[in-house]
């Protein structure tokens, strides 16, 4: 099994490497954000014209682009106002997914604490959501279409609603430990050439949880908001 590189820095040590991590990501988060707030300030003509090369810039947009299409798929045109915080929060994921790519380096994604805090982030907005959409309306849903249903539903639905953050939480967390730990094993075994599918298939996994966190938010959201409780 490999050596964590962080554990090995100066007043680190292996009880705090994923405080290190989270460090190291946060950084990496920010950089990319003052990168691409630099690049889009263009004025005029100049901010609708794409750039004709590959700039932090291009790269932003494409994922703004992407996560609008999601939008506008699952939770329709009214749900453009939300673009922003789950392309914040697909980039954050990703990113944090990739850094597990990096020899020696853990993701905050393989902390389980970090990806349950993720998942029960999202259960507040949409059930905030749910209710500002709604309001008292909102709590019908967990009634059920009969009355006399109400008393069984209300406990499936409360159910429903307490797994789905824990879903969310682990599901990330585990596929990514895994997708990283066989990385991790032929990398060990042979570290040239052999291992190069399967970082391709890593990268390919990062962007795909990245999507599947992303998209189920979007799911629980417009089921929160929907006005036909």
């Amino acid at each position: 099994m490999s050596i964590n590189l962080l554990s090995l820095l100066p007043g680190v040590g292996e009880e705090y490497e994923h405080v290190a991590t989270y460090g190291i990501v946060a950084a990496g988060v920010i950089t990319a954000g003052m990168v691409s707030k630099i690049s889009m300030k263009q004025k005029g003509s100049e901010a609708v014209i794409p750039d004709g090369k590959l700039s932090p810039r291009g790269i932003f947009e494409m994922v703004t682009e992407f996560i609008q299409g999601l939008v506008d798929m699952v939770i329709g045109h009214h749900g453009r106002k939300y673009i922003p915080m789950f392309a914040s929060i697909f980039i954050l994921i990703f990113a944090n997914n990739l850094f597990g790519l990096i020899p020696g380096l853990s993701p905050a994604t393989e902390q389980i604490n970090t990806t349950l805090a993720m998942g029960s982030f999202m259960f507040l907005v949409y059930n905030y959501l749910g209710i500002k959409e709604n309001g008292i309306a909102y709590l019908k849903h967990f009634l059920g279409p009969l009355l006399w249903l109400a008393p069984l539903m209300v406990v499936i639905e409360l159910i429903s609603h307490i797994v789905r953050p824990l879903s969310l939480g682990l599901r990330l967390s585990k596929v990514m430990t895994g997708d990283h730990l066989v990385i991790g094993i032929f990398t060990d075994l042979v570290p040239l050439v052999l291992p190069i599918p399967f970082y391709l298939l890593g990268i390919f996994f990062c962007f795909v949880q990245a999507m599947v966190f992303t998209l189920l938010s979007m799911v629980y959201i417009a089921l929160a908001t929907a006005h036909d409780h």
